[in-house]
């Protein structure tokens, strides 16, 4: 009753971020634009199973937690931990690989990290790039924020708690996973803790530029439309727009609320995958200024097209999860970002599907500047609570936190609402409102998720889902030959797809083990990997409707405590056409040359 009395009190619809997250502040735009003082390195860690440092014996919050952490002499008065003592562990990074006791550890660790700090008339944030999954921040024993979702960048104004001299920033991450959680309990791909991203102090003028948005307008190729938001005491400003190479030099007034929007006329290069071409971008004001590369381009679909730039684009894609090559953690360097781009290129990739979360943000824009298309994504995934209004709110904050992180990315073509997801009533409320949240947040993209098929027969194989109507693209993940039948199903099948709208594979594929060999029909081998790719790409090719893309799941081997059999999968899903050692399958050279004739 009263979570039906919620859902009616808060239309789906509505902006709830602020009751997710109160303490924090809007995202700032551009964030590797800004000045910032690096806050990575060597962090103190201690692991704390039963939240001592948190709640006291009763269960109840401890406002003496370990976030204090008072300076004692443990003669006269005692403290039952010490960050100063303890061990250090390198941020950003996963707790899971950095000691073998804690690999599969799902709990609380506090970490505190001390710093050196210089005062100025500048306001100060703390941006942590992520955070899995629940964070509880407090600079100098206050608390600053909190945050829910372990994919997407928070960040909190610290300006009248940080001091001149020496600080201490401690943070409490939980990373156990919760039935109410967005992803939920059950999900295929390994649940690393930790501060796996960027942590910054964001140094700004007392009124900034807080966010902006410089992008083609929607259907046109020759209009700039865009907004520019202040935030400060002072914001009515006058605004410079200027794009030196368009010879583009715009003032803009902002009102009341610090906020003024434009068009322009213009005729920029459009990005593409073969030219991937981005401006110098500059809005400034008389004590402010940021910088930013962005690229210009249109994305649309015409019957079952989809158009980039007004023409016809097949996407030649792979599916990539934020795990490291060769030692099997979550990435927490831009090497390890374009080693598994570079791979994607070298396949013969113009997309990668950044599966089943936001990736960092360098990730975007490193695949920016390769010519690679993006689909980004949330991780709705599986069976979540979807008359949870809270889960609700926590997929709609990860969702407006992914399009404002990236919302000046030419790249980013797609945002994807959910993965996998079962059909009813509850469903279709929860996820036709995220969709309608995002288009008011971002009409100039393409929309989809990821869905399964519901065939019309044993071999009249189709997709039907009420939620296309609401997306763009039909994307289905498919596994003909692995979880359906034998490689020699393929051969036997037709599809039916009754949506005038493109079509595309977001999952495909079958695994194997790295060197492990045999005859075709035996499973688990590259052999059987092979034939099962050269079976579907040529089902694609002479017995489907028009195809507009595949992302085959996927380009590396990757974690999962899901996958337990030993001496195949030990603990990793083996679907990567790379090894997450980076040998390279004999089915990767069977889509690579499919690409080449593509």
């Amino acid at each position: 009753m009263f979570t039906s009395l919620l859902w009616m009190l808060f239309p789906l619809g509505q902006d709830l971020c602020a009751q997710s997250n109160p303490k924090l502040d809007p995202l700032i735009q551009n964030v590797y634009g800004r000045k910032t003082i690096s806050l990575n390195g060597s962090w103190s860690y201690l692991l704390d199973q039963l939240e001592v440092g948190y709640y006291n014996y009763r269960r109840t919050p401890d406002p003496n937690g370990f976030f204090k952490d008072p300076m004692v002499d443990n003669v006269t008065v005692y403290k039952e931990y010490d960050f100063d003592s303890a061990p250090v562990m390198s941020i950003p990074g996963d707790w899971n690989t950095w000691e073998d006791r804690f690999f599969f550890y799902e709990g609380t660790m506090w970490f505190k990290h001390k710093f050196l700090y210089k005062k100025t008339d500048n306001r100060v944030y703390l941006y942590l790039g992520a955070v899995n999954y629940d964070a509880k921040v407090y600079l100098n024993g206050t608390k600053v924020g909190e945050h829910i979702g372990g994919y997407t960048p928070f960040n909190m104004e610290v300006t009248g708690q940080i001091k001149d001299g020496e600080n201490f920033v401690v943070v409490k991450v939980d990373n156990k996973r919760t039935a109410e959680g967005v992803p939920t309990l059950n999900c295929d791909w390994f649940n690393f803790g930790g501060i796996t991203r960027d942590v910054m102090l964001v140094e700004v003028p007392r009124t900034y530029i807080s966010n902006y948005r410089v992008q083609l307008k929607k259907g046109s190729k020759d209009t700039l439309t865009g907004y520019v938001k202040m935030d400060g005491t002072e914001t009515s400003q006058k605004v410079q727009l200027e794009i030196p190479e368009l010879k583009i030099k715009k003032e803009l007034t902002t009102d009341a609320k610090g906020y003024a929007s434009f068009e322009i006329k213009a005729k920029p290069v459009l990005w593409s995958t073969e030219n991937p071409y981005l401006y110098r971008v500059s809005l400034s004001t008389n004590a402010d200024k940021v910088v930013d590369e962005i690229g210009f381009r249109t994305i649309e679909t015409k019957g079952r097209q989809i158009l980039l730039n007004g023409k016809p684009v097949f996407l030649k894609g792979i599916s990539i999860h934020e795990e490291a090559p060769f030692r099997s953690g979550r990435i927490c360097s831009e090497e390890e970002d374009l080693t598994l781009l570079n791979w994607a290129k070298e396949l013969g990739c113009n997309y990668v599907r950044l599966a089943h979360y936001p990736h960092n943000e360098k990730m975007v824009r490193l695949a920016e500047k390769m010519g690679l298309m993006v689909w980004s994504e949330i991780p709705v995934y599986w069976t979540i609570q979807w008359e949870n209004e809270g889960t609700y709110q926590n997929a709609h904050n990860q969702l407006m936190e992914m399009i404002e992180r990236d919302q000046n990315r030419a790249a980013v073509i797609i945002w994807s609402i959910a993965n996998e997801t079962p059909h009813g009533d509850a469903r279709d409320r929860f996820l036709s409102n995220l969709a309608k949240a995002a288009r008011e947040k971002d009409n100039s993209r393409l929309l989809s998720m990821a869905m399964e098929r519901s065939d019309k027969s044993a071999t009249v194989l189709s997709i039907q889902d009420r939620m296309s109507e609401y997306v763009d693209i039909i994307s289905c993940n498919q596994y003909l030959g692995w979880y359906d039948g034998l490689n020699e199903k393929i051969d036997r099948v037709r599809w039916e797809v009754d949506y005038e709208k493109p079509l595309v594979f977001s999952e495909m594929g079958g695994a194997a083990v790295a060197g492990y060999h045999g005859d075709k029909t035996q499973i688990w081998t590259e052999e059987y990997q092979e034939e099962l790719y050269r079976k579907t790409l040529r089902m694609i090719d002479e017995r489907m409707p028009p195809v507009a893309g595949i992302s085959p799941w996927i380009l590396m081997d990757f974690r999962s405590p899901r996958r337990l059999l030993p001496q195949i999968q030990d603990g990793f899903n083996r679907k990567g056409l790379i090894s997450n050692r980076g040998q390279k399958k004999k089915a990767f050279y069977i889509l690579q040359e499919w690409y080449r004739n593509k």
